[in-house]
């Protein structure tokens, strides 16, 4: 059974898993690892699910907010022994219905072109291409996506 608590980035099981995630990252990213590693701290973080399969810590992902109509999807994770349940899609859809009581009227998000997982999810989730923003936009390593939440 898949249980998913909104918590903050406090939570020791949130903190646990983004430690894996960058553990994974830190291999996909390769050389560009520290220059994305900067920009995901996740010290003041108020807005993060954590995913339980049968009362394990298996997935999380966060919200950080990017300005006044826009919040971001951070920290996208699901443990590689838990993969094919589902659960990256319910963290996400958990997010998006965060982000619509937050009064946000849409989500963004950046992965990278190595993670073809997380491309496939958010394409699967009705997030499209949109142009890289902020930190990410001359990164052609980069891919950005927008899913419109009114």
């Amino acid at each position: 059974m898949i249980k998913l608590v909104r918590t903050n980035s406090e939570n020791i099981d949130f903190i646990n898993l983004v430690k894996d995630l960058d553990a994974f990252l830190k291999i996909t990213d390769g050389d560009e690892h520290e220059f994305y590693n900067q920009y995901n701290h996740i010290d003041v973080i108020k807005h993060t699910v954590v995913a339980y399969l049968n009362d394990q810590p298996v997935g999380c992902g966060a919200l950080k907010p990017f300005d006044t109509d826009n919040i971001e999807i951070k920290r996208m994770f699901t443990r590689t022994e838990a993969r094919g349940n589902g659960i990256a899609t319910k963290i996400l859809q958990e997010l998006e219905a965060w982000a619509r009581e937050l009064n946000y009227k849409s989500c963004i998000l950046e992965t990278g072109i190595r993670q073809m997982e997380a491309i496939a999810l958010y394409k699967k989730n009705k997030f499209q291409l949109m142009s890289n923003y902020g930190q990410y936009r001359n990164v052609v390593n980069s891919l950005c996506f927008k899913k419109n939440l009114l």
